[in-house]
């Protein structure tokens, strides 16, 4: 496997994980706390939103990264 196949595989993932990410965010706010009440993993709502806040930038970063490196060719 080279390292193209991997930064493919990588970028595959967090654009997957991405979507998921972005549709766990509610319009009104709610997020996780909408999906069966609270979300037992957080302390509150409002930490289980920056949770998701932070880990959907840090995917984003990634994803976006990984394009231009892929597209400009600078691995091969």
């Amino acid at each position: 496997m080279t390292l193209v196949n991997i930064f493919q595989s990588i970028w595959a993932l967090s654009a997957v994980c991405l979507i998921v990410l972005v549709l766990l965010h509610s319009p009104k706010g709610d997020g996780i706390g909408g999906i069966g009440g609270q979300a037992q993993l957080f302390t509150s709502t409002k930490s289980a939103e920056t949770a998701l806040n932070r880990v959907t930038w840090v995917l984003s970063v990634i994803f976006l990264g990984l394009t231009v490196i892929l597209s400009a060719g600078w691995l091969k």
